[in-house]
This record gives C-alpha cells, structure tokens and sequence, in this order.
C-alpha cells in the first residue's frame, strides 16, 4: 500500500524551501525568494506554515536599520522530509 504524501509538503513553493535548506546550514529570506522566484508575500506565509508545524525555526533580527529574517531546518522537518522523498520513492518505483 503507497503512503500518503505529506499535503504540508506538497506544496510546490513549501516542497522547494525544504530542499533548499536541506542542503544548507540556514537561508536568509532574500535566498530562499530568488532560490524559488516567489514573490514576499506567498514566501512570508509559506514559512509561517512551515513553522507552525515545527519544520523550520524562523529568526528575525536587524542588522544596522534593516531587518534579516533566517530559515534552519529542525530535526522534525527533517525526518519529515526524509519520509516524504521514501513515499516519494514508493509512488515511483524506486
């Protein structure tokens, strides 16, 4: 029996943040919206759902006037991720 795909992470624009910072220590917002060519907007509410759900850590901080927002993955987007890409694999035969 296939496992069902993650609807949190099948999402397009929610699936590409996570591989981005799969491979990443962490991604500012700048990166990961020219990384996805999303717009601020749908970028700022994707990360809000991710973090909701304990998949990333979102920090907010300034640097001089201007405000840095950072992404890192936690343990539990991790192993999501991870167990994902196995169902993933199971759809697709591999």
């Amino acid at each position: 029996m296939l496992r069902e795909l993650n609807p949190l992470l099948h999402s397009q624009l929610r699936l590409a943040v996570m591989s981005i910072l799969m491979g990443v220590e962490e991604a500012d917002f700048v990166f990961l919206k020219e990384k996805t060519q999303s717009t601020a907007g749908n970028l700022s509410v994707q990360l809000d759902k991710l973090s909701e759900a304990g998949y990333i850590k979102v920090d907010k901080y300034f640097v001089g006037k201007k405000t840095r927002t950072t992404c890192t993955i936690t343990s539990a987007g991790r192993t999501a991720f991870e167990e994902y890409v196995d169902a993933l694999k199971d759809y697709i035969g591999g």
